[in-house]
């Protein structure tokens, strides 16, 4: 089991769109089995590459008990809409009223390179949409406007220097989908 170390807001890792998967060789099984035990931590719904330092394109999920993952994501089918508080690990502490839709459905492949479709609603959606913005260099703060977007981002200056100090022990930024055992 590999729990792997989560980059915080400034590691460029973040806002760099990841590469996508096209070899689904031992490596990249690797990277979805080290995700999906990252993700099982209590308090995660979901881990995406660039968060572990990996620049590829796939994310965990872990909603209501259900530990998933998916690979080079595409979302399609959005419809409604929901407004809740939304946070997320690389900006440890933060949570502000984020819009994303109801339901969306979300189709790419399995460790192994199988087709695979996750149809979510509510909370999965959420997490969906939050992660394969994560695969784009987006964060959810991204989508705040106005006095929220201030707000957030002063609280993001005012926290740097705690969040500098875990970002230079979980060591260098963007490596390109290596496996947890390799040097970072």
């Amino acid at each position: 089991m590999t729990v792997r170390p989560i980059r915080l807001y400034g590691d460029p890792v973040l806002r760099t769109p990841a590469d996508p998967v096209t070899d689904f060789d031992a490596s990249v099984r690797e990277i979805v089995r080290d995700l999906e035990d990252t993700v099982r931590e209590p308090g995660r719904a979901g881990v995406a590459g660039p968060q572990i330092g990996v620049s590829l394109r796939v994310f965990s999920y872990n909603v209501a008990g259900q530990v998933g993952h998916l690979v080079n994501p595409v979302l399609s089918d959005f419809d409604g809409e929901q407004e809740d508080e939304e946070g997320c690990l690389s900006l440890p502490g933060l949570g502000y009223s984020t819009k994303r839709a109801m339901s969306v459905t979300a189709r790419g492949f399995d460790l192994n390179g199988e087709p695979l479709v996750i149809k979510g609603t509510g909370f999965l959606a959420r997490a969906l949409q939050h992660e394969t913005d994560h695969l784009d260099g987006r964060l959810y703060i991204d989508t705040l406007t106005g006095d929220v977007r201030r707000q957030a981002l002063r609280e993001l200056r005012r926290g740097r220097p705690a969040m500098t100090e875990v970002r230079r022990q979980a060591g260098p930024a963007g490596d390109r989908g290596a496996p947890s055992g390799a040097a970072r």
